[in-house]
């Protein structure tokens, strides 16, 4: 089974467009091989209102999403991750309108000289004014927002249930363009396994991802996201067969279709791979798992 795919977007950059009875959403012109589109930062509510993820930090996208609530009151600016797409514009957003900023601290952040830069970056500098690390809500007139601990993607994901519409929203650990990077040591296998289950038995009608279209048919999208893991998974054991290989020996193997701009990200996320698979028993290498370990079969 494939996944579904959605890439069809009707869209304009800088545009307010209502999604949803509560939901407006406004896409900043930072399109990429990570961003997709670029930045989808949503707007929840009417008069006093919650935005998410507002992107990065682009003055144009700001005067955007201020140009899209005229009269309204920003309460609360919230944030799924650290990402350089994501947060950075939080601050600006919130000098404008006194808004606090709520989201989870990364605790041992991966900078931008790690060995695979990811084009967005990451945003060294994000503190939240309220955690929600352990979860909580944030709440106004007629809508709420339960962060959910989805780690995996960055150590410090969050997801936002939106209970009136039975929504969610998954920044990057769910997008309808594309499966999620998993880049150790900030990303990990073995929570982004956990973490997509979790997502999945809450039973969502619909997942609207930071970048892309809404997920429309979130159960059984989610059980292709996670056989197209299993299959990965599966791939490199087999590929293992033939004998002890290292990451760069497999990646032009088993990344062939996919994009050659995102090989060293998809070598990232065989690392993850193998990380998960030595905490199974499954592999085995000398010393810790590593992107120039050799990995041999148990």
């Amino acid at each position: 089974m494939g996944i579904p795919y959605v890439r069809q977007l009707d869209f304009a950059y800088g545009r307010c467009d209502q999604v949803s009875p509560l939901i407006r959403r406004v896409i900043c012109n930072n399109p990429g091989p990570f961003t997709f589109l670029g930045t989808g930062t949503y707007i929840v509510g009417r008069d006093e209102v919650a935005v998410i993820d507002p992107g990065p930090d682009d003055a144009a996208h700001l005067e955007a999403i201020l140009a899209a609530i005229p009269g309204e009151r920003v309460s609360a600016i919230v944030i799924t991750h650290h990402h350089s797409d994501h947060s950075p514009l939080a601050g600006p957003l919130k000098a404008r309108t006194g808004a606090p900023i709520y989201g989870c601290a990364v605790a041992h952040a991966q900078g931008d000289d790690a060995e695979v830069k990811m084009e967005a970056g990451h945003d060294l500098d994000f503190a939240p004014d309220v955690s929600l690390c352990q979860g909580g809500k944030v709440e106004g007139p007629g809508w709420t927002l339960e962060a959910i601990p989805t780690p995996g993607h960055t150590s410090n994901h969050l997801c936002f249930a939106l209970p009136e519409e039975n929504a969610c929203f998954t920044g990057d650990h769910i997008m309808g363009w594309s499966t999620t990077v998993i880049t150790p040591p900030d990303g990990d296998m073995t929570d982004y396994l956990a973490s997509l289950a979790r997502i999945r038995e809450r039973g969502f009608s619909t997942l609207w991802p930071t970048h892309g279209p809404p997920v429309t048919e979130p159960g059984p999208f989610i059980d292709a996201y996670i056989e197209h893991r299993q299959e990965r998974i599966d791939q490199v054991l087999a590929a293992l067969k033939a004998g002890p290989a290292t990451i760069g020996d497999l990646v032009p193997r088993l990344y062939a279709d996919v994009d050659a701009r995102l090989h060293p990200a998809a070598a990232r996320s065989m690392l993850a791979a193998m990380i998960h698979l030595v905490r199974e028993r499954r592999l085995v290498t000398d010393g810790a798992p590593g992107p120039l370990s050799i990995y041999r079969l148990v």
